[in-house]
């Protein structure tokens, strides 16, 4: 049995993957091509997939829904793949990473799909690669991959001269093409937190927020291992990635680092934006208990003066006096007046 050697985990284009929902079933076809036409196959058993293979040619086999686990592990014994990496393959919840043995690759990475609801879905994809076929496992039911089919069917582009080594290289690429979908949205809605930020009002804004930094996060936590494992690929020494792949190569590592410092600013963005609005809810209720502090200051020479003819006395100045009630009221007018007046001038208020 082959030994592993482990190791652990732009652009916007047509080729971005899009995660399918949920199944367990598992569905099962090949597509065979090379330079002079291609053809495409479903199966319902191993056996049947396996009687369309020719390695003369391209193949590529599609699995998905990881529901089958005999089926899974089946093909796995048919190309000598690792137990642990048919363990891993079922693991939905592993960490993405690169693998090298002997006679293949292994890939495990995230794609992320964009949802308004929630800014991002998670599946995870698997992919084997061997000299003259590339494998790829994937959590849901649906066509991820529908516009690579597409190009391999129509011979758009260079993918149905090359090898499987490129095609492995086109599915990754549309894995993390991808995720600049996801960031895109989520520049969208950071600068929808820029204009809330200053609402003290918002009572719902440190609970969006939140949950964006959250998400930013696990973002983060899908995108940094992948970095590592294609910074680690590039040195694979293994004839199964040949030396015309390694333009290509760095363009896929340029755009995970990209990606990375993307995710990176947007985290301390966010950090940014919910201490604006922090110190927003601050200046506002400084301002509350300014005013406040104003008027319970006017008050104080005003309930002194209350205070004092409030008293239950018989023998008080001006009890008698006609216009003593009215003076009282203007003498406290003109404190009251004065008062902020001085506040004014001291740029109090």
């Amino acid at each position: 049995m082959n030994s592993p050697t482990t190791h652990s985990e732009k652009k916007t284009s047509p080729d971005s993957a899009v995660c399918s929902r949920s199944s367990a079933e598992t569905h099962l076809s090949i597509i065979v091509y090379d330079s002079e036409g291609s053809r495409e196959n479903e199966a319902s058993t191993i056996e049947e997939l396996l009687s369309y293979r020719d390695p003369s040619r391209i193949n590529w086999i599609k699995v998905t829904g990881l529901g089958d686990k005999n089926a899974i592990s089946s093909l796995a014994e048919s190309y000598s793949i690792h137990p642990l990496t048919a363990e891993d393959i079922l693991d939905t919840e592993h960490r993405p990473k690169a693998e090298e043995f002997d006679d293949y690759l292994y890939f495990n990475l995230k794609c992320i799909t964009r949802k308004k609801e929630t800014i991002a879905e998670y599946e995870q994809i698997s992919l084997i690669l061997t000299s003259d076929t590339v494998i790829t496992f994937q959590e849901r039911q649906g066509d991820s991959f529908d516009t690579i089919r597409r190009r391999i069917t129509s011979n758009t582009g260079r993918i149905r001269r090359m090898g499987a080594d490129y095609l492995a290289y086109t599915l990754l690429d549309s894995v993390v093409d991808g995720y600049f979908l996801v960031l895109d949205m989520l520049e969208e809605k950071i600068e929808e937190f820029e204009l809330r930020a200053t609402d003290a009002t918002d009572t719902q804004f440190i609970s969006d927020i939140q949950t964006a930094k959250q998400e930013v996060m696990r973002i983060r936590r899908v995108i940094w291992p992948l970095r590592e494992s294609l910074s680690l690929v590039q040195r694979f020494e293994s004839s199964l990635i040949h030396d015309e792949l390694s333009p290509f190569l760095k363009d896929l590592q340029d755009n995970i680092i990209q990606a990375t410092e993307t995710v990176d600013n947007y985290r301390e963005l966010l950090a940014g934006i919910m201490e604006v609005n922090l110190s927003s809810i601050s200046n506002g209720m400084n301002s509350i208990m300014k005013v406040l502090t104003i008027i319970s200051t006017i008050f104080i020479p005003l309930s002194f003066i209350v205070g004092i003819y409030g008293m239950n006395f018989i023998y008080m100045p001006e009890l008698n006096h006609t216009w003593g009630y009215p003076l009282v009221l203007g003498i406290m007018a003109v404190i009251a007046g004065a008062m902020l007046l001085y506040f004014k001038k001291k740029k109090w208020i």
